[in-house]
């Protein structure tokens, strides 16, 4: 049987390259492990060799055809024109989801941080489909965001989103402790520090915020990690 995590979830290709991201202090504020910092360093530096999404990216994409009923690849459901997703609201740059995020009908686009997550200017009931990636984790109120995120969604709809996930310890804030900052050693802009450090509770943060349901979906477990959540049950 073929393994589909051997194959880049955007574009089918199967060559990839990593890259070292993650730095020193970084994993010393978040008390990582030796093991915990490796699959954290996968999801953010294998990158595909074609279109160069990581993996993180990978699971994202992975996540919006099962949201979709699709199979095969983002690029591939993309070009059949996203089944019946006729509006979507891309929260921050989706990864490097956005070139084909874009070419679904009905895309708009949200910059984080100067589009408030946590009051999101679009009315009720607008969009099929709500992407983030990585951005949750920087928002003061991540459960605001989350039940935003659900106002806006049309009631068939899906929030599907990435964070970085610590899957052998539970959710904290880091309210109390020193600074931390994503992005690069040195960085010190506000909307890249982090407010939470996720681990495997996501769901409740996401049950919390009003959604009905919360699946997870791998992309080279545990690296990759997306997560689908519907205001919702879906008809039978």
């Amino acid at each position: 049987m073929t393994n589909p995590d051997a194959f880049c979830a955007i574009c089918g290709h199967d060559q990839f390259e990593h890259t070292p991201v993650l730095w020193p202090e970084l994993t010393s504020e978040w008390e990582l492990t030796p093991d915990e910092a490796a699959y954290l360093d996968v999801q953010q530096g294998t990158k595909c060799r074609r279109c160069g999404s990581n993996v993180r990216s990978q699971a994202l994409a992975r996540a919006i055809l099962v949201a979709a009923g699709a199979t095969g690849t983002l690029e591939a459901h993309v070009s059949a024109g996203g089944g019946n997703t006729t509006s979507v609201l891309e929260l921050n740059e989706a990864g490097t989801l956005s070139p084909w995020l874009s070419r679904l009908a009905g895309y708009r686009f949200a910059a984080f941080p100067e589009h408030d997550m946590q009051q999101l200017s679009f009315g009720d009931a607008l969009f099929d489909l709500v992407v983030h990636s990585d951005t949750l984790e920087h928002v003061p109120d991540r459960r605001r965001a989350l039940a935003e995120c659900r106002r806006v969604l049309a009631p068939d709809g899906a929030l599907v989103f990435t964070v970085p996930v610590v899957v052998g310890r539970l959710t904290r804030s880091r309210a109390g402790r020193p600074a931390s900052y994503h992005g690069h050693p040195g960085c010190r802009q506000e909307d890249y520090l982090v407010h939470t450090e996720f681990g495997a509770d996501v769901w409740t943060d996401v049950l919390a915020a009003g959604f009905v349901s919360c699946e997870a979906v791998a992309y080279r477990f545990p690296a990759g990690l997306a997560f689908i959540c519907r205001p919702r049950q879906a008809a039978r």
